[in-house]
């Protein structure tokens, strides 16, 4: 007869096999790429997402974020990772369509058109130009007229170079007969910071990002850059309207996996994505915390989209002559 000494020890060991067996073992975490740093909308939404997706996906969700140079260097991460369905990117569609157009394969370190998978198409948002309220300046005209009466203060912010918030930015200048200067930040939150602080007195940006700032009057929108007024931001005009058509357009975030991502697990993912986005209190907090709207799509309607803005785009910043700095 077993003692009671000797029954702890073999049921501590029988629990420690059990425990140790293959059913124990948890999935490795699903990492979400962000390519800029906390305190954007990138950021906030994969924090959301991922928040959302540990449920869905019965496996743990982390977000790492890898600023730099646009989103460059956390698209270089995902083109280097395995097919595994491990590591995926939240990423504006400006990381890859404005990147293409503006900058070499060999520069960007990627090809959009072959090293990645499109997964889904996420949210849709209005872009918006933004100044610090101490220019005393509401619409695009009064500030076309601030500027030519201080053409030293002629810059502008954007999260990264070669982008549409960049390209915008240079177009407008055009527009107004005044050049404008790029000042690339490694996102819109380190921008937003300068911006309030007043190193800084204009922005291109996601009008979400500068919500806040807007609310509590620190920051002005002078106008959207859609062709029509977005219904989120109804009483901020189009900066067409005012005169300045820039071509701009709404931007939309979507998800990116290596290429080869193999079809079980693009569709798992495709599946969760969605089910996240169908949810009341997820579509609020898009809404009120970064005017964004869920909108999604597959992966195939991602590639289809991001085609037909490279048909957009491609003649008319080839026509602007724009070049982008190194």
């Amino acid at each position: 007869m077993m003692n009671r000494k000797t029954f702890s020890v073999v049921l501590a060991a029988m629990m420690l096999g059990i425990g140790s067996g293959p059913m124990a073992q948890e999935k490795p975490p699903i990492r979400i790429l962000v390519g800029f740093p906390p305190g954007g909308a990138s950021d906030g939404l994969a924090r959301l997402m991922a928040d959302k997706l540990r449920d869905q996906l019965k496996q743990n969700v982390i977000v790492e974020n890898r600023p730099g140079v646009g989103g460059r260097i956390a698209a270089q991460a995902i083109k280097a990772a395995p097919a595994n369905g491990q590591m995926y990117m939240i990423a504006p569609n400006a990381t890859f369509t404005f990147q293409h157009l503006t900058y070499p394969v060999s520069v960007l370190g990627y090809d959009m058109n072959t090293d990645f998978t499109s997964v889904a198409r996420l949210t849709s948002y209005p872009m918006a130009m933004v100044v610090n309220t101490s220019i005393g300046t509401k619409t695009a005209k009064e500030y076309v007229a601030w500027l030519k009466a201080n053409p030293a203060k002629n810059t502008f912010g954007t999260a990264g170079q070669g982008g549409d918030t960049h390209f915008n930015g240079l177009q407008f200048g055009k527009l107004a007969g005044t050049p404008m200067q790029v000042v690339p930040y490694r996102g819109n939150g380190p921008l937003l910071i300068d911006m309030v602080g007043g190193q800084i007195l204009t922005g291109n940006m996601l009008a979400g990002d500068a919500l806040q700032h807007v609310k509590s009057g620190k920051l002005n929108y002078i106008g959207v850059f859609s062709p029509q007024r977005s219904p989120l931001l109804p009483d901020v005009p189009t900066l067409a309207e005012q005169g300045f058509n820039t071509g701009g357009d709404d931007g939309w975030m979507a998800v990116w996996g290596p290429a080869k991502l193999p079809k079980v697990e693009l569709e798992r993912m495709q599946t969760a994505i969605k089910n996240v986005l169908a949810m009341p209190d997820v579509k609020e907090m898009l809404l009120s915390k970064f005017l964004q709207v869920a909108d999604y799509r597959d992966g195939t309607e991602v590639d289809k989209q991001l085609q037909a803005e490279l048909t957009h785009w491609g003649p008319i910043i080839k026509a602007s002559g724009f070049t982008p700095e190194p």
